[in-house]
């Protein structure tokens, strides 16, 4: 393999990105433009984005250790993702936007209370960490591993690329290279499909060699009750995890929301079918993976089938979707100390300029805790182990209770504190120590099950109860005052800070154009470089030309002029 191909991709690739976010680097006027993007940005980008933060390398080594070893039931758990993402637009979304706030965090504090607030974001801060962290270890094992490079300096170099254009350049620079990333990624995998059916001898080839139970919807561990607790807990996840929360709200209007979830959902309901097939085949040509090594099933085709120049793409495309997944949650965790710690606790008169100062300082702060955990992911079992077991450990406990809250006018804040470390402190029993002092452990179904459904059933059992005695949350009545005040202060507007944010997006939608346009003729240049595949990049190169007119359309169409005063309406009585 020549390596110095695939490695000149990947630097080129990584200096177009890193150039994207100092073109956003004077754009961040204040927070609001900073972390949510002027609350304009266009749903399909944002829904993109969505896409692009809930995909990383670890899709491809944790879900194509599962491909490979089970077959198409690493497609069902997927396709749950699509299930919560239905459930998000149609009640959830539109709900966010409904409530006015920059972040959840900020929702939280003006629903439930500060000491809600202050205990979630602890929590929500180092499960963050933790999570993405585990996800850049992934690929810098595959980047380490394909161009025969030292895994720690590895890890280290690609963390701090990944942090530097987040804390330069605020949400717009995250979404814009999101694009990039999502685009440079299906190329890679289309290109990758065809090429892996070839080498196995075409569909014929492939299903006579895997076993007999390889297209069943369940497989092995993975049963009803998993995917059922499964689709549980992404309706949390998608519709109340901060860093989702934030595509939610960034947007123009609650229909926006809910088209950034429709076309989330749209895109789950394709991409693990194309996704997971690679994996599926290595499992044909080589069925001899265990343990670990499951986990690079995924490199393994990539390096079998794909010639210099297009596994750089592959590995380029990896890297990006992780390095999207930790933006999004670096842009959120900054967001949320920058906005309800440091503006909220520690500096209520800080200036604008003091604040996007703390965003950056504190996104390098929080991206070097990433790295640090990255290189402790080998000693905790792998990332299949490492994110199954947060999740189910976090999720029900620290996601269920502000989506209650979005609905419920009777959840107070003490009674949110004990659900959640309730269901915290079941979790981590049943995970720590049961298998430790009982010797018995939850299957991945039941762990799933009751870190999800144990929250639920506690707060269902709240309200039944509240509502017998007709109880309202005195947080509930403090949330409507404040609510009602700032929909009195949005209609203050700034002109001069409505046609910067206009001017912001059109800028955003105009280098998304120039994006596509380099990305297709890198594509066009690979094609001309490759030994094989030639035909199929040229044609994926074709198709990303041409889709570049789309952003550049949409950018036609925002007009920088006067912004016209807004006029309160009332309901007709």
């Amino acid at each position: 393999m020549n390596n110095s191909i695939d490695t000149i991709v990947i630097l080129v690739f990584s200096a177009f990105v890193m150039g994207i976010g100092m073109l956003f680097a004077r754009t961040g006027r204040n927070l609001k433009s900073f972390f949510a993007g002027g609350e304009a940005v266009p749903w399909f980008i944002g829904g993109l984005s969505l896409f692009m933060s809930f995909f990383s390398a670890g899709t491809f080594v944790a879900w194509g250790s599962i491909a490979y070893k089970h077959g198409w039931v690493a497609i069902t758990i997927q396709w749950t993702m699509c299930i919560g993402a239905l459930i998000t637009a149609l009640y959830l979304a539109p709900r966010w936007k409904r409530t006015g706030a920059l972040t959840a965090a900020e929702f939280i504090r003006e629903r439930l209370g500060l000491p809600v607030q202050k205990t979630y974001i602890f929590i929500f801060t180092l499960v963050s960490v933790f999570i993405k962290g585990s996800v850049l270890y992934p690929v810098a094992k595959l980047v380490s591993a394909s161009l025969d490079l030292p895994l720690v300096p590895c890890t280290i170099g690609l963390g701090l690329f990944m942090i530097a254009y987040t804390a330069v350049g605020g949400l717009w620079a995250v979404m814009v290279t999101d694009i990039l990333q999502f685009v440079v990624l299906s190329a890679a995998v289309f290109i990758l499909l065809p090429l892996s059916f070839d080498k196995v001898g075409g569909w014929d080839g492939f299903t006579k060699a895997v076993p007999d139970d390889f297209f069943n919807l369940l497989n092995g561990e993975y049963t009803i009750g998993f995917v059922a607790a499964f689709v549980i807990y992404h309706i949390c996840y998608i519709g109340g995890n901060w860093t989702m929360v934030q595509r939610y709200t960034s947007v123009d209007s609650e229909k926006s929301a809910k088209k950034v979830a429709w076309l989330f959902a749209g895109l789950y309901l394709i991409s693990p079918v194309i996704w997971m097939f690679p994996p599926m085949i290595y499992k044909a040509i080589n069925p001899a993976l265990t343990g670990l090594d499951t986990e690079n099933a995924y490199l393994m085709i990539c390096k079998l089938v794909l010639p210099p120049g297009l596994l750089g793409l592959m590995l380029t495309g990896m890297y990006f979707s992780t390095s999207a997944s930790a933006n999004t949650a670096l842009n959120v965790v900054s967001a949320v100390f920058t906005n309800d710690i440091y503006k909220g606790m520690v500096n209520p008169k800080a200036t604008d300029k003091q604040l996007i100062r703390v965003a950056r300082g504190s996104s390098w702060f929080f991206g070097l805790g990433m790295i640090g955990i990255a290189l402790v992911v080998p000693a905790a079992g792998g990332i299949v182990e490492v994110v199954l077991s947060i999740s189910a450990i976090s999720g029900g406990p620290l996601l269920a209770p502000p989506l209650w809250a979005l609905f419920s006018k009777r959840l107070t804040s003490s009674v949110t504190l004990w659900v959640t470390g309730i269901g915290l402190s079941v979790n981590l029993f049943f995970k720590i120590l049961a298998p430790l002092l009982l010797d018995f452990k939850l299957s991945r179904g039941m762990e799933t099950i009751v870190g999800v459904g144990l929250p639920l059933l506690l707060l269902l059992a709240y309200e039944l109860w509240a509502r017998s005695k007709d109880i309202t949350a005195k947080e509930y009545l403090t949330y409507l005052e404040t609510k009602e005040q700032k929909r009195i202060d949005a209609l203050e507007i700034n002109e001069e800070e409505a046609i910067e944010v206009k001017r912001q997006n059109r800028f955003g939608l105009q280098v998304i154009t120039g994006a596509l346009l380099f990305t297709a003729v890198m594509l066009f240049v690979l094609s001309t470089m490759t030994t094989s595949g030639t035909v199929v990049t040229a044609i994926v190169a074709t198709v990303v030309l041409f889709s570049a007119a789309i952003p550049f359309v949409a950018s036609r169409k925002v007009s920088v002029g006067e912004i016209l005063p807004v006029q309160e309406t009332h309901p007709r009585g």
